[in-house]
C-alpha cells in the first residue's frame, strides 16, 4: 500500500482515510485491489456524514463484496492474507471470484465459532449415547413344597422365566432335612429392567410355577 492507515476505529484514522480518498476512488488509485478489502475489513463501521469520501468508498466495497457473498460482508482471506472483521463471524464458505478484478474472497470461521461447533457436536453425541444401567448379582433360595417335589422340574420352572435384563447362572441343590432339598441359583440382572420382588411374586411363585415352588428368598444381593 502506498499509504498506511492506523487506528481506523478512531476519528483521526478515519480523517486520514478521508483525505486519501479525496483524490482516489480506491485505496490504490482508480481500481479495486487487495488493499481496499484489507482496509475495509479494518474499519469497524461505515464512516459517518463527516467523511463523505470514505463513506462512498465503504459503500462501494460493501456492494462489491455482497456480489461475492450475498448477505455475508464479513472477514475475508485475500490472496493468502487474512483481513480481520468486526462483524458477526460466519461459517467457512467456498471461494468466490470477483468478476472484474480476479480477487479470491473466503469467509473465515473464527476460533470461538469452531469451538462452539465442536461443543455442539459433542453434545449431540452425548444425547445419542445410550445410558449405561447398573447391574446386580443376586443369589436366590428356592424351596419346594415337600420331599416329593421333582427338583429337576422345579429348576426348569425357575429357568423358564425369561425377560430382558435377566440372566440365570449356576445352581445347586442343598439338603434341608427329612429328605427335602432346596435350590440355590445365581442370576444377574440389569437394575433398570428387572425388579427382583416382581420376578418372585409375578413369575416364580405364581401359576404355573407354584406347582413346584413354595417360596423364594433373596440370600445375597450385590451391585456389580
Amino acid at each position: 500500500m502506498a499509504v498506511t492507515f492506523s487506528d481506523l476505529h478512531t476519528e483521526q484514522g478515519l480523517k486520514t482515510l478521508e483525505e486519501h480518498l479525496a483524490g482516489n476512488s480506491y485505496i490504490s488509485g482508480d481500481q479495486l485491489s487487495l488493499d481496499d478489502v484489507k482496509v475495509y475489513a479494518a474499519v469497524l463501521e461505515k464512516p459517518g456524514d463527516g467523511f463523505p469520501n470514505a463513506s462512498k468508498w465503504y459503500d462501494s466495497i460493501a456492494s462489491h463484496l455482497a456480489k461475492c457473498f450475498p448477505g455475508k460482508a464479513v472477514g475475508v482471506r485475500v490472496g493468502g492474507g487474512v483481513a480481520p472483521s468486526e462483524e458477526a463471524p460466519q461459517t467457512e464458505a467456498p471461494a468466490a471470484r470477483a468478476d472484474d478484478d480476479g480477487i479470491d474472497l473466503f469467509a473465515d470461521e473464527t476460533e470461538d465459532e469452531r469451538k462452539a461447533a465442536e461443543e455442539r457436536e459433542a453434545a449431540k453425541k452425548d444425547t445419542k449415547k445410550p445410558k449405561e444401567s447398573g447391574k446386580s448379582s443376586v443369589l436366590l433360595e428356592v424351596k419346594p413344597w415337600d420331599d416329593e417335589t421333582d427338583m429337576k422340574k422345579l429348576e426348569e420352572a425357575v429357568r423358564s422365566v425369561q425377560m430382558p435384563g435377566l440372566t440365570w447362572g449356576a445352581s445347586k441343590l442343598v439338603p434341608v432335612g427329612y429328605g427335602i432339598k432346596k435350590l440355590t441359583i445365581m442370576m444377574t440382572i440389569v437394575d433398570d429392567l428387572v425388579s427382583v420382588d416382581n420376578l418372585i411374586e409375578d413369575h416364580l411363585t405364581s401359576e404355573p410355577n407354584n406347582e413346584y415352588i413354595q417360596s423364594v428368598d433373596i440370600v445375597a444381593f450385590n451391585k456389580i
